[in-house]
């Protein structure tokens, strides 16, 4: 089943480029987001910093604040990971028109979230045929233990990454008078607060931020 599995992988990136090219922007997001897949170590948030890398900063799928609406909309689900890659890749192809300028460009968005959320997650299946009999051989092994637990600690410093990635895009306005979004920042502080200090519902204290939000957007 791994080797179908990753027989898959290659057929589908192959059909991708000799349809376009290795260089097609299809092709190259089936290479990043396999990539992107063996970095998943710490769930989403630890890979979320190489997706912005990656699709903002290297590839310019999309730009910082579309990163931005992204995964603000990834965080409303239980699982943001399918909802971000999907968000890029849809947002991605409509943007490079990925099927052509005549092209209709939702169709292109579609290739393009069909295309990130395969590469994303079938290697995850290949994993786990493929190590799973190997899971509970390895349970207590130092040697093997050892090194997966440095990887958990350095996902501390992964997820930090992303977190100043969203206060600077968040409390830092780059507009044509650059300058700091105080509203945001006492937005920010009052949610941390009432999550820490009285334990607000997660739910409860979002819907709240939204509506202050959208309040604030039809003030002049």
């Amino acid at each position: 089943m791994a080797a179908l599995g990753v027989a898959l992988a290659f057929l589908a990136w192959l059909a991708l480029a000799l349809a376009g090219g290795h260089a097609h922007p299809l092709a190259q997001m089936g290479v990043f987001f396999s990539k992107a897949a063996l970095l998943t170590f710490g769930g989403a948030y630890a890979v979320l910093p190489y997706l912005v890398q990656g699709a903002v900063e290297q590839y310019h799928w999309i730009t910082s604040a579309q990163m931005m609406d992204g995964l603000a909309l990834g965080e409303t689900t239980p699982g943001p990971l399918i909802m971000i890659v999907a968000f890029i890749g849809f947002v991605g192809g409509w943007s490079q028109a990925v099927l052509g300028h005549g092209g209709p460009l939702w169709l292109a968005g579609m290739c393009g979230a069909l295309v990130t959320a395969w590469f994303t997650f079938l290697p995850s299946f290949i994993f786990i045929l493929a190590g799973a009999p190997l899971v509970e051989a390895s349970r207590g092994n130092l040697r093997l233990s050892a090194p997966l637990t440095a990887i958990s600690a350095a996902v501390v410093g992964v997820i930090a990454s992303l977190a100043l990635f969203f206060g600077h895009h968040v409390f830092w306005q780059e507009s044509a008078q650059p300058h700091w979004d105080w509203v945001a920042m006492a937005i920010a502080l009052a949610a941390g607060v009432a999550l820490i200090r009285y334990q607000v519902g997660t739910i409860k204290l979002l819907l709240a931020c939204a509506i202050f939000g959208l309040v604030l957007s039809y003030l002049p």
